[in-house]
């Protein structure tokens, strides 16, 4: 029973363990997952965007059942041939250039790799990162964090010479612009963090999501990226890609820099990228991480031979099923799904994402975040067997991120399950 199961959860973990909803799994399989009870649902959560191409995917499971009974660990002491072709295959999508990588276990560790890559090879301390972004809990990862101050609450003091930027989010615009004028005020206040809070010449690397994820799903507008890339060429700034969510065909391209066309010089890969394996890269040139000397960095687990089975399982899934424009046709359908409700419920604000990394903002008639009808759309999905999650500091915005596989079916199902709680909750 999914209640038993949870008792015994909490009998053994600690509260900090925290789970979005009160059900147990007992199978998962493409876009659905079945619970201890027998129930079915569409799973639009895809393991907090990590299952990109679904639950048990035959191809990764073929890959892990194959490296499985050789060996399931070398901790760094000896090379074997599954890491080596994970990396090789990885570095052939990443973005032009970044083709040397570090293997680590998760999106945190991925985060401080290159935060420590980037102090390192510029012999600077100083790290600029924005306002709502979430980068991860480790110590190094949560002083770049700013998604909600809950996640750095009792931890202080946190990493030295880390600056906060306003992010443009631009439907809740901090300076009050559209667009095109939060793009520009948010340029111009890192111009001015630089020019009275930090010299450029000490700042070693700015950190970006290029889609900002658990701080509301929104995509940065190409101008400020490309803004952000000349600033920091002009200053010899290192421009690190926080793509642990939105990479691995999430945004309808292998990463979201591919398709803003910029690359940046440190990109970070998690989630997607082992289809559930613990596994993520700092990734960057051959000329960058030529500086990073053996002892500089390093892990015990990083590069595990059985999650990067799964990773070449992973990627070689999505090349070859063409998931990327599938990504980006799904993504499209549910859009053009999402602003319709939107005319017909004032309570959905704004909808926005790229490929099948979309967010649905919740709001009451004076603008304030709905988040209690949030929490209610979410649990009345479920009941009606379709798992979605949340995210903002307000937990007022719905995170659409279901599986590359989805078929067109499942995709109408899901939708119309969200429509039907959608009239429920109101």
């Amino acid at each position: 029973m999914n209640s038993e199961i949870i008792e015994r959860s909490n009998r053994v973990f600690t509260p900090a363990f925290h789970f979005y909803h009160p059900i147990a799994i007992e199978q998962g399989e493409g876009c659905r997952v079945t619970d201890v009870e027998g129930k079915s649902y569409l799973d639009c959560a895809s393991g907090l965007g990590v299952l990109n191409i679904g639950h048990n995917h035959p191809r990764v499971m073929a890959r892990v059942a194959e490296q499985l009974p050789r060996f399931v660990h070398t901790g760094g002491v000896f090379y074997n041939e599954t890491t080596v072709a994970a990396a090789e295959l990885l570095t052939k999508v990443t973005p032009p250039g970044l083709d040397r990588l570090f293997f680590s276990n998760s999106g945190s560790e991925a985060v401080e790799g290159a935060l420590k890559l980037a102090r390192h090879v510029t012999g600077r301390q100083g790290i600029i990162a924005f306002s709502g972004a979430f980068h991860g809990r480790t110590l190094g990862a949560v002083s770049v964090t700013s998604s909600t101050a809950r996640y750095r609450e009792r931890y202080h003091p946190l990493l030295p010479s880390v600056y906060h930027s306003p992010y443009p989010f631009c439907f809740r615009c901090q300076f009050g612009s559209d667009a095109q004028g939060c793009t520009l005020a948010c340029l111009r206040f890192l111009e001015e963090l630089l020019r009275h809070s930090i010299s450029p010449n000490e700042v070693a690397a700015i950190i970006i999501e290029p889609i900002l994820g658990e701080g509301g799903y929104s995509p940065a507008p190409s101008m400020f990226l490309t803004g952000l890339r000349g600033l920091c060429d002009e200053h010899g700034i290192l421009l690190i890609f926080d793509e642990v969510q939105s990479g691995m065909g999430r945004s309808g391209d292998w990463f979201a820099a591919q398709g803003y066309g910029i690359t940046p010089d440190i990109l970070t890969v998690a989630k997607g990228v082992a289809s559930g394996f613990p596994l993520s890269a700092v990734v960057a040139s051959s000329e960058l991480m030529n500086r990073w000397p053996t002892w500089a960095h390093g892990t015990t687990f990083g590069g595990n031979p059985v999650s990067c089975a799964a990773a070449i399982g992973t990627i070689e899934t999505i090349r070859d099923e063409e998931l990327l424009p599938r990504c980006r046709e799904l993504g499209a359908r549910a859009l053009e799904r999402m602003h319709a409700l939107q005319a017909q419920n004032p309570v959905i604000a704004d909808v926005r994402g790229m490929g099948l990394m979309i967010g649905m903002e919740l709001a009451e008639i004076d603008g304030t975040p709905a988040s209690k009808t949030c929490e209610r759309l979410l649990n009345e999905c479920l009941k009606q067997g379709l798992i979605i999650i949340n995210c903002g500091p307000e937990r007022n915005i719905v995170r659409f991120i279901p599986p590359l596989i989805m078929s067109d079916a499942e995709l109408d199902e899901a939708l119309d399950i969200f429509a039907a709680a959608l009239g429920t909750v109101l």
